[in-house]
């Protein structure tokens, strides 16, 4: 059966936190977003990770943010209260950006991510099932903001399953395994370890964040994909913004 699945690895930082971070106190972290609220910026989380997905898969790899190994397409179509950061293709390792943004822009993330797209009959629970075993056996996930470790409780607990979508793959887009034409597809699902930071402050911040698994099966289908990693470090200044 062909199959079409984007095995990326990803990565951002900050959104506003609307509300108290609850839980234990020693869950608790000033930075991180908490998963449990029902919507941040008028979506959920699992509405976010779709239109993360869709940002970069409806981009050309010239100028996608994913394929940048300098943070120099890291403005590429970004858009009100939250912006996008990235992580890399699969087998890219090591990345340093260096990114400018505007104060007071939420980041959204994942650290480990992938996202199974129809391209023949195949209904979204199978295309759950297909990349579900990828992300159950995660391991190494990390978040390190301005030298502060974030918990890794927490970051375990930020899986996030996104809600079907519709993908529009342009000519010389994302590479697909295999390779898939140029079209729109549906349904398309996301599975994947994802965060929202408050707001960093104006001035320089470094954010290092990796990820691994060991691959996975899914018989039924012959659905097979090999170990991937990712280790990613944008080194970001957040610019003041007067309205006045």
């Amino acid at each position: 059966m062909k199959k079409t699945v984007f095995c990326l690895l990803v990565a951002l930082i900050s959104a506003p936190a609307l509300g108290d971070n609850k839980g234990k106190p020693d869950d608790r972290n000033d930075h991180l977003f908490d998963n449990s609220h029902a919507q941040v910026y008028g979506k959920k989380m699992s509405e976010w990770s779709a239109e993360w997905w869709q940002y970069i898969l409806s981009t050309p790899q010239n100028p996608n943010p994913l394929f940048d190994t300098t943070g120099g397409y890291c403005t590429i179509v970004q858009h009100g209260p939250v912006w996008f950061l990235e992580g890399a293709i699969r087998g890219a390792g090591g990345i340093v950006r260096q990114c400018s943004i505007p104060e007071g822009k939420a980041l959204f993330f994942p650290l480990l991510n992938l996202v199974d797209v129809n391209v023949a009959s195949q209904p979204v629970s199978e295309l759950r099932a297909e990349i579900a075993g990828c992300l159950d056996a995660a391991t190494d996930l990390s978040l390190v903001v301005d030298g502060q470790a974030m918990p890794a409780k927490l970051l375990k607990r930020s899986r996030v399953r996104s809600v079907p979508f519709a993908v529009v793959l342009p000519p010389d887009g994302v590479p697909t395994e295999p390779p898939t034409p140029p079209g729109i597809y549906s349904p398309a699902v996301d599975d994947g370890y994802y965060v929202m930071l408050n707001p960093l402050p104006v001035g320089t911040h470094t954010l290092r964040f990796t990820g691994a698994s060991p691959g996975c099966d899914y018989p039924p289908t012959q659905f097979h994909l090999e170990p991937f990693s990712v280790d990613v470090t944008y080194q970001l200044t957040v610019v003041p913004v007067s309205l006045h």
